[in-house]
């Protein structure tokens, strides 16, 4: 009971973090569902739409023209790793690392050399601050519905149909007449973009662009997919559903992991958390699968042959 009340009073802090946080895994969902490849670019990627963003907001660059910019360098960066994978047959998730070794140094240089840049949120005029929670909420808010409207209708043209194809199977794809290459390094753009579309997000409700702000982002992401995929795929398995599962499990993280800090554990465990969330997600499929279904089927098969 003691932690009772101030947990209700973070829960609406909670709920504004995952919404942003979402917005992340909805990029990590493309890549990692749709496209099929583990892309660890994102870990850089929303660190670099956090730095563009800042660093345009401290220009003077309107909030929404500072997203947008943060979006396209996000892009960039997912079209690099795409290169990187089809054009020089790195595999992808070295591709990945690599891009993300490239983007720590080029944030550093966004950020001109600093490690932390911070946004004055009287005079840059961010969209949301965590001075106003309900605000933010429903900031970030309207941004995830607007993005999930926009892959619908991307993912249901003709070139979205040819990107979930070459994620589904590549080889009949290329076999259909699609560019599977073009098609991934588009993806990837689109994953990275809407991952640094999150981070623009994320250094404004913080007030500031940290160097380290991506690190577990690839965590969190995945934890969220599966947290929230576990729960929509019994509703409804269909693309949205599968979105607005995914950014009610990043909810339901930073419910969680809220009420882990307020229990007292150290700081320095909950990147432990966080991946341990993930492989309770990853491993229960497995486990049930496995050894639950064998042992049904193996005591059925005794009933009989009594």
């Amino acid at each position: 009971m003691e932690l009772l009340l101030p947990y209700i009073k973070v829960l609406p802090g909670a709920v504004a973090e995952g919404l942003i946080w979402g917005l992340m895994a909805i990029g990590v969902y493309i890549s990692y569902k749709i496209l099929d490849i583990a892309d660890l670019t994102v870990d850089g990627s929303i660190c670099t739409g956090a730095c563009v963003c800042a660093v345009l907001l401290v220009a003077g660059v309107p909030a929404w023209v500072a997203m947008l910019v943060a979006f396209l360098a996000g892009a960039l960066t997912g079209i690099l790793t795409g290169v990187f994978n089809t054009a020089l047959g790195i595999p992808s998730i070295l591709a990945g690392i690599l891009t993300q070794l490239i983007l720590y140094s080029v944030n550093l240089f966004v950020l001109s050399g600093k490690s932390l840049l911070a946004i004055n949120r009287f005079v840059d005029k961010p969209m949301l601050h965590m001075s106003n929670v309900p605000m933010a909420c429903l900031v970030a808010g309207v941004v995830v519905v607007l993005t999930i409207v926009l892959l619908k209708q991307f993912f249901y043209t003709e070139i979205g149909l040819t990107l979930k194809s070459t994620g589904d199977n590549p080889d009949m794809s290329r076999a259909q007449g699609v560019n599977v290459k073009l098609n991934k390094v588009l993806g990837l753009a689109i994953s990275n973009g809407i991952v640094a579309l999150s981070g623009s997000l994320l250094a404004q409700y913080k007030g500031s662009a940290n160097i380290n702000d991506g690190r577990g982002a690839i965590v969190i992401g995945l934890a969220a997919i599966f947290i929230g995929l576990s729960v929509s795929l019994r509703i409804k398995p269909n693309f949205v559903v599968s979105l607005i599962g995914v950014v009610c499990g990043s909810i339901v993280y930073y419910v969680i992991y809220n009420y882990v800090i307020l229990m007292g554990i150290k700081t320095d465990y909950l990147k432990m958390l966080s991946a341990v969330i993930v492989v309770v997600f990853l491993a229960t499929p497995y486990i049930k699968g496995t050894y639950f279904v064998k042992r049904k089927s193996l005591n059925a098969g005794g009933g009989r042959n009594a």
